[in-house]
C-alpha cells in the first residue's frame, strides 16, 4: 500500500515543442553629422601627424649617423642683455663659468672668436665665475683674451682686427686661475678694469700639485704595484709608494716655476702691484691654535696655545671683495651692468646694446632632446686624476674633477 505522501510514478513526457521568438527590426540610426570633407581632412591630419613623428625619429638617427651632434660646431646665437636694442654697436659679454680644464673650454673659445671676428663688437666684458683650473688651460685662456683685447687673434689677422677694450666683471667666485684670466683687462692705467660684486670671493694667487697616495692601504691589504723604471725619479707621483725627497723635488721646482709665472702675469696686468704681491699686508698678530675638531689647544699650564698670523696678496688664500679692493686686487665693487657701462665709456660709445652669446644646440639635440643629457666621459676623469699642477682655489678639487666627467 503506497503512502499517502508518495506522489507515485512520474508520468511520461513527450518532446518539448520549439519556441518561436519574435524578431524585431534594427533601429535606423541617423548618419554621422558633418560633411564628408571634414572626415577627409581629419584622416589627412592623422596621416600627416604619424608621418611627422616617423620623420623626426628617423631624422634623429640619420643626423646622429651622418652629422655631428656637437653643439660647438653650430653657430653661436646672441641674446640681448641691456642698452639700446636697435643700436648697431655691441658690447659682448663673454662668460667663463666653472673649472678651467683642458677639453672643457670650447664654448669659451667660441665666444672669444665671435667677439674678435665681429666688427660690430666694439668692447668686451669678461664675466668670470670660476674657481680656477689647470695652469695650462688658464694660461691658454689668458693668451686668447689678450689677443682679443689687442686685436691680434691669429684666426682673423686678415680681417682688419682692432683693439677692443676689455673689462672684467667677477661673479660669486673668481679665484686662482679665475683671477689669472682677469689680467688681460684694459691696459688703460686710468680706467677701472676689474669689478667685483659685493659678494665676490677672489684672489687665491698660488699653485699646488697633489697626488693620491694609497701606500698604507696597499700595505694593509697586501696589494701593490711593482714598477720597473729607468731614471732616478721616473716613479715620482706613483700612488703606491711614498715619494722620496729626490722624487718630490722636481714637482716642487715645477710648482715654484708656475708660481713665479702667476706673479709675473699679475704684475703685468696690474703694474701697481709690482713687488708687492708677497709682502706682508699687516704685522703678525697672535691667534689661538685649534685641533682637528675645532677645539682650542692648551699648553701644560692650561692656557690656550697661540701662533702668529698675517697675510700676503699672493699667499694662495682668497679675499672678500672689500679686502680685494683694499689691497688693490680689483678696481671697484659693482655689478655686471656697471662693468658694461664702464667698458662702453672706454670705447666711447654713445649708444650700444650689450649681448650674451648663447651656447648653441644642434638640430639633432633639438629633435631628440640630447642637449639635456650629460654623458660622462670617464677618460677625461682619469686624465684629471693624473699628475697635474693647478691654479685652483682651495677645496675646489672635487668640482674640477667632476667637471671632467661632462663634455663641453
Amino acid at each position: 500500500m503506497s503512502s499517502p505522501l508518495d506522489p507515485g510514478p512520474e508520468p511520461a513526457r513527450g518532446p518539448i515543442p520549439p519556441r518561436v521568438l519574435p524578431v524585431y527590426p534594427m533601429p535606423a540610426y541617423p548618419p554621422p553629422s558633418g560633411s564628408s570633407l571634414g572626415r577627409v581632412l581629419l584622416v589627412l591630419f592623422l596621416i600627416a601627424s604619424i608621418s611627422l613623428n616617423i620623420f623626426l625619429i628617423c631624422g634623429g638617427f640619420l643626423l646622429r649617423s651622418w652629422g655631428s651632434s656637437d653643439p660647438a660646431e653650430a653657430a653661436l646665437g646672441e641674446r640681448y642683455l641691456s642698452g639700446t636694442a636697435s643700436a648697431a654697436d655691441k658690447v659682448a659679454v663673454i662668460r667663463i663659468e666653472g673649472p678651467i680644464v683642458e677639453g672643457q673650454l670650447n664654448y669659451a673659445y667660441r665666444q672669444i672668436e665671435a667677439a674678435a671676428q665681429s666688427s660690430a663688437v666694439k668692447a668686451v666684458v669678461l664675466r668670470i665665475d670660476s674657481p680656477g683650473g689647470t695652469i695650462t688651460a688658464s694660461d691658454e685662456l689668458h693668451r686668447r683674451l689678450t689677443e682679443l683685447r689687442d686685436g691680434t687673434t691669429p684666426k682673423f689677422q686678415g680681417q682688419s682686427p682692432f683693439k677692443k677694450p676689455l673689462v672684467v666683471s667677477m661673479g660669486g667666485l673668481a679665484a686662482s686661475g679665475g683671477y689669472y684670466i682677469a689680467m688681460p683687462a684694459s691696459d688703460d692705467p686710468t680706467a677701472k678694469k676689474i669689478f667685483g660684486e659685493r659678494t665676490t670671493i677672489t684672489g687665491s694667487i698660488g699653485v699646488y700639485a697633489s697626488f693620491l697616495n694609497a701606500e698604507e692601504l696597499s700595505k694593509k691589504y697586501g696589494v701593490g704595484m711593482d714598477t720597473i723604471k729607468a731614471g732616478a725619479v721616473k716613479g715620482s707621483g706613483s700612488m703606491f709608494h711614498h715619494m722620496t725627497p729626490q722624487e718630490r723635488q722636481p714637482w716642487a721646482d715645477m710648482v715654484d716655476h708656475a708660481y713665479r709665472q702667476f706673479i709675473s702675469i699679475v704684475e703685468a696686468g696690474r703694474p701697481d702691484l709690482k713687488g708687492k704681491l708677497t709682502e706682508e699686508l699687516f704685522p703678525p698678530k697672535p691667534i689661538p691654535v685649534y685641533d682637528d675638531r675645532g677645539n682650542p689647544v692648551k699648553d701644560d699650564a692650561g692656557q690656550p696655545k697661540m701662533t702668529t698670523y698675517t697675510r700676503q696678496r699672493a699667499d694662495g688664500g682668497v679675499f672678500t671683495a672689500d679686502d680685494a679692493l683694499k689691497w688693490g686686487l680689483i678696481d671697484a665693487i659693482g655689478t655686471l651692468d656697471d662693468a658694461v657701462a664702464e667698458v662702453s665709456r672706454q670705447a666711447k660709445l654713445s649708444t650700444y646694446k650689450a649681448i650674451l652669446y648663447e651656447k648653441p644646440v644642434s638640430l639633432y639635440g633639438l629633435l631628440t632632446g640630447a642637449q639635456a643629457q650629460v654623458k660622462p666621459d670617464f677618460g677625461k676623469l682619469a686624465t684629471g686624476l693624473g699628475p697635474r699642477i693647478w691654479y685652483l682655489a682651495p677645496g675646489a678639487e672635487l668640482t674640477a674633477l667632476t667637471q671632467a666627467l661632462g663634455r663641453d
